[in-house]
């Protein structure tokens, strides 16, 4: 098999690869080689790419790099930072989108209108955190669990590892009851004490805690149950 052939096949498997997962698996250089890999036809690029991640400190900082510095990378030239520029181009438009459609969820009636096309309707118990910044526009919504909520199987590491990653300033916990009452458990009570006392310590504001089902919602905050998370 000639060189041009081995490298068209080496890009062909990249490619396939991420199809099928994603990024996921894949080591910095062999990102930066799948973009460089775009606008330059028959060139191996993966000591190019591994020359990019050594030069400039890792991933971030080859996405970041200018152009002009880029190239002074032996074998990146115009054509080859295609790649790396869409790249850069795309996330300058998904931040712009991001910075002018916040969506802000600063009330529970806000937050019900947004989650109950979601939750008010679900056959099993869905319970999320929602991550706000310091304005309570939101962040982003992870699910931490689906079926009964026990107390005991609730992991505050696993209900703020988000928050924390995002950076949040503040949360709302909100799960459904698919029987359709409001009402409070006792475990959701005790999870709602326990998660509280995490947020304290994490110095993340535990806004609310609220049940949402297709005829309405219950807001702990509203119904005085948040006075112990000071």
């Amino acid at each position: 098999m000639d060189k041009a052939a081995k490298s068209a096949g080496h890009r062909q498997r990249l490619r396939t690869r991420f199809l099928k997962a994603g990024l996921d698996g894949f080591l910095d250089y062999e990102i930066i080689e799948l973009l460089l890999t775009l606008n330059t036809p028959r060139k191996d690029c993966k000591q190019i790419a591994k020359e990019a991640i050594k030069k400039f400190g890792g991933l971030k900082g080859v996405l970041n790099a200018l152009p002009e510095d880029l190239q002074q990378i032996n074998g990146i030239g115009s054509s080859s930072l295609f790649g790396i520029k869409l790249f850069q181009e795309v996330s300058k438009c998904y931040q712009k989108s991001r910075i002018f459609k916040k969506i802000a969820l600063d009330s529970p009636q806000a937050v019900t209108d947004y989650l109950q096309e979601k939750l008010g309707r679900e056959k099993k118990e869905y319970f999320v955190v929602i991550s706000l910044d310091s304005s309570s526009n939101l962040i982003k919504i992870s699910d931490v669990s689906i079926g009964t909520l026990n107390a005991n199987l609730v992991h505050p590491r696993e209900v703020f590892q988000e928050a924390i990653l995002a950076h949040a300033a503040k949360v709302i916990l909100a799960h459904n009851h698919p029987s359709g009452s409001l009402e409070p458990s006792k475990e959701d009570i005790l999870i709602t004490e326990k998660l509280a006392g995490s947020a304290r310590i994490l110095d993340i504001k535990l806004e609310d805690h609220l049940i949402i089902s297709k005829d309405g919602y219950f807001s702990f905050k509203e119904k005085g149950l948040l006075d112990y998370a000071g």
